[in-house]
């Protein structure tokens, strides 16, 4: 072969050669795109774009209403499918039976549907009730409700539902009418609030908690007592704008910043109840309330860590009972409160050390955050030292 033919052919195929590497790779691109699509999917739209789905089938929301298996529809039946406005959530040991079940006889009548967050993982026991299978039951060991609230109750899932009860179990419901208490909290325009407890027969760790028999609602404490620190100009909590732990009711929108605020592994919630007038949706000295029309029975059993509660000889809890002239001088602490078992006393211990840690990340978030102005205290000269001052315990545990 001349050379100058064989120069020829090799240059054709060395032009071949390079024309065919980029097309094979173009081509095995395309194979291993189709083998595995979400590997090399581009997400040009994250809000609106979730992988392949179409947009029009995606469900960001959900809710607490169980779906039967079937629906049965007639002349003379009602569809079995219900959709409930608000919401009651109980964290709820087998112990106090007796109280849930008159709980949620006095709320599933008036359009909720009931979640039982179960801490000691007896579920079997609630069978024999006949609203049982009308709820929905959540077992773990030894968690608060806090714990429950935040893994089960994220704002999208309860979005459908007016407002979210967030109850202990130890409360007593004989002067409490749901229905009513929802039409006061919006004629008040209250997005944060609870009952009034009883001053007689509760447990009350804060005088603002107390009811009032004069007027539907009241916003704030009055404390002019030696040592008082409630003074006619105090507009922080617990003084105003303030709830307590035990029996906190929150609309849709209130409980999606409470959500966000209650911290994932700092499950005992003490501190947030200082801090939930941020999620009021303004004024937190208007929009927070304590409803004295419908009220009720803080019994004050302890119940994680083991019991601590003082019996007579029955063993029948004796209630606290106080006087007009104790609660004039207010006294409000417990009578005769009994020993503290060990287990009780490491679980005030580790509650201490997350209001501890719940504070220090507040302040920390507060520092980082330069464009976050504070509404309740806007001079940053001053910010820390409110802070510092407004946090106090949740005394309400379960």
């Amino acid at each position: 072969m001349k050379p100058q033919l064989y120069l020829v052919v090799l240059c054709a195929i060395t032009l071949f050669i390079i024309y065919r590497m980029p097309n094979s790779q173009y081509q095995e691109a395309e194979l291993e795109a189709r083998l595995h699509p979400f590997d090399t999917i581009k997400d040009a739209d994250p809000v609106n774009k979730i992988g392949y789905l179409p947009h029009g089938i995606m469900q960001s929301n959900s809710d607490m209403e169980l779906k039967p298996l079937w629906v049965t529809k007639g002349p003379n039946l009602e569809e079995t499918v219900q959709c409930h406005q608000n919401l009651l959530a109980i964290s709820v040991g087998i112990k106090q039976k007796k109280t849930v079940d008159s709980i949620i006889r006095k709320f599933l009548p008036d359009n909720f549907t009931a979640i039982l967050f179960h801490y000691d993982g007896d579920v079997n026991g609630w069978h024999n009730l006949p609203w049982s299978k009308r709820v929905v039951h959540i077992a773990a060991l030894n968690q608060t409700k806090w714990w429950f609230a935040k893994r089960f109750l994220h704002p999208d899932v309860v979005s459908i539902y007016d407002y979210i009860f967030l109850w202990d179990e130890d409360l007593g419901v004989d002067n409490f009418h749901p229905a009513r208490y929802i039409e006061i909290v919006k004629s008040e325009g209250l997005e944060i609030s609870q009952p009034a407890l009883d001053p007689y027969l509760s447990e009350i760790h804060h005088r603002i908690t107390v009811r009032r028999k004069k007027g539907k609602v009241h916003r704030r404490v009055y404390d002019n007592r030696a040592g008082g620190d409630c003074s006619s100009t105090s507009d922080k909590p617990p003084c105003a704008g303030w709830v307590e732990g035990m029996a906190p009711v929150f609309s849709r929108s209130a409980w999606r910043c409470a959500w966000n605020l209650i911290q994932n592994d700092l499950i005992h919630g003490w501190g947030i109840d200082m801090k939930l007038g941020y999620c009021a949706q303004g004024d937190r000295t208007k929009k927070v309330g304590v409803v004295d029309d419908e009220y009720i029975v803080h019994q004050g059993i302890q119940t994680l860590g083991g019991p601590s509660t003082e019996m007579n000889e029955k063993g029948i809890r004796q209630p606290v009972v106080r006087s007009k002239r104790m609660l004039r001088k207010g006294v409000i602490q417990n009578r005769g409160r009994p020993r503290t078992s060990d287990a009780r006393i490491e679980v005030r211990r580790q509650a201490r050390v997350e209001l501890q840690n719940f504070q220090e990340r507040w302040n920390r978030a507060v520092r980082e955050d330069e464009s976050w102005i504070d509404p309740f205290h806007p001079n940053p000269t001053t910010r820390a030292q409110n802070d510092a001052n407004e946090f106090g315990p949740v005394l309400s545990l379960d």
